[in-house]
């Protein structure tokens, strides 16, 4: 054979083992996990709690009917704004001024009895009594007298014994009169000590009662009792009321409490005068702003949730937020500025821990992922705020429908707009 002929078959053969060697290594090899990768920029993350809430007025006033009665004329409409003073409606109370008018009469009869029995009575009542006992006393001493004189008499022999008799029968009659008349007298001082203890008494019931039908009459009178809004009005004229059914409810509406059901786990995070936005359903494009007042004490159960009451104060200066609609409630809890964040979906936990997968440089410009434990801060529905455990510029890996796991050989197929932001920041 020819020498050049062999030296071409054995350089051919050389190749053809070489080829078949590396086509050897090369399909026995595991195609490399394909995953997409970001790199982590600072941003402002800020920490919030949603949640919903019950608009109610911060110090309404509630007016609840005070007798059994009509409802008979209606002065405004619901939702109306009314200032202090202000006539609502009118109740039907003719009765109770009726039965206010005849105990005002009593009342006048027993103050005059009062003056009276101070007075020492009736002026001519006590006056018949005191003039008809004091004649009878006259009658008697003028017959006592005349007794005397006529002892005298009788024994000058001047007059007789018959004569002694006949004024003997009319001093017995006349003292038996003022024996009868002193008697009335002391009863009549009786009942007048007794009307003078009584008569206080009895103006004092007569004013009560004056007082309760007055407060009654008023009650029939339904006014404003501050400048606000009436944002309650259940009845209509004509309508029977009993004692305790509401009428009307009004309270000033330009700043709101804003009652926050906030499940349990996320009390903790909460503090006084934290800023909240409240949105509402019905008018999506508004935002109402305030801040946290007072922090939950206790749990209680709503539906099957374990919640505390926020209560929150809220500037409602265009009225739009009515009492006890449903709104939307959100609290920033907490905020920082300019702090490394990772995508939540880039972190994994074990236990307390938090940890990531960073992609890394290996030999021969191979690929892998590193799990590596970091430190996290404060979240918010998209990012971590990274405390401690990386730096940044360095990759960290996304999951995927890959199981990510420490020392993978990766590709990385491709990242989103914050690995580019993060790479020019780093450079």
């Amino acid at each position: 054979m020819d020498r050049r002929l062999r030296n071409r078959i054995l350089i051919f053969l050389l190749l053809a083992g070489v080829s078949a060697l590396i086509l050897i290594k090369v399909s026995g090899r595991q195609p490399l996990a394909k995953i997409s990768a970001v790199t982590p920029i600072r941003e402002n993350i800020i920490a919030s709690i949603s949640s919903n809430g019950k608009v109610e007025p911060i110090s309404p006033f509630v007016m609840r009917a005070q007798l059994d009665t009509f409802v008979e004329r209606i002065h405004v409409v619901e939702g109306q704004a009314v200032k202090k003073g202000q006539p609502l409606l009118e109740l039907n109370v003719k009765d109770a001024e009726a039965q206010l008018a005849q105990a005002r009469s009593r009342l006048l009869r027993a103050q005059n009895d009062l003056r009276v029995a101070k007075g020492g009575g009736k002026p001519d009542a006590a006056a018949q009594v005191a003039g008809a006992l004091a004649t009878a006393i006259a009658q008697r001493d003028r017959l006592q007298r005349s007794h005397d004189a006529l002892l005298r008499l009788i024994d000058q022999h001047a007059a007789t014994k018959d004569e002694l008799a006949a004024n003997d029968l009319e001093l017995t009659k006349a003292q038996a009169e003022v024996t009868r008349l002193t008697a009335a007298k002391q009863e009549f001082d009786r009942g007048v000590s007794l009307d003078a203890n009584q008569a206080p008494l009895l103006v004092q019931q007569a004013q009560s009662e004056v007082a309760a039908l007055e407060e009654k009459v008023r009650n029939g009178h339904i006014t404003a009792p501050s400048d606000g809004t009436l944002y309650s009005l259940p009845v209509k004229t004509g309508d029977y009321v009993r004692v305790g059914d509401l009428l009307a409810e009004m309270a000033n509406l330009h700043q709101v409490r804003v009652r926050a059901f906030i499940d349990e786990p996320e009390l903790g995070a909460l503090e006084p005068n934290e800023p909240v936005r409240i949105t509402w359903d019905a008018l999506p494009n508004r935002v109402w702003m305030g801040k946290t007042e007072t922090i939950p004490k206790q749990v209680v159960a709503r539906g099957a949730r374990s919640v505390g009451e926020l209560l929150c104060t809220v500037d409602n200066d265009k009225l739009e937020l009515l009492p006890n609609i449903n709104v939307n409630v959100r609290i920033n809890s907490r905020e920082r500025d300019n702090v490394l964040a990772v995508p939540r979906g880039a972190v994994e936990a074990e236990g307390n821990k938090r940890f990531v997968y960073v992609v890394k440089q290996g030999d021969f410009a191979k690929t892998k992922l590193e799990k590596r434990e970091i430190h996290v801060g404060i979240a918010d529905s998209t990012n971590y705020e990274v405390t401690s455990g990386l730096q940044q510029g360095e990759m960290v890996a996304l999951p995927g429908d890959i199981d990510l796991k420490d020392g993978m050989a990766v590709r990385i197929m491709n990242t989103d707009a914050s690995s580019v932001r993060g790479r020019q920041d780093a450079n």
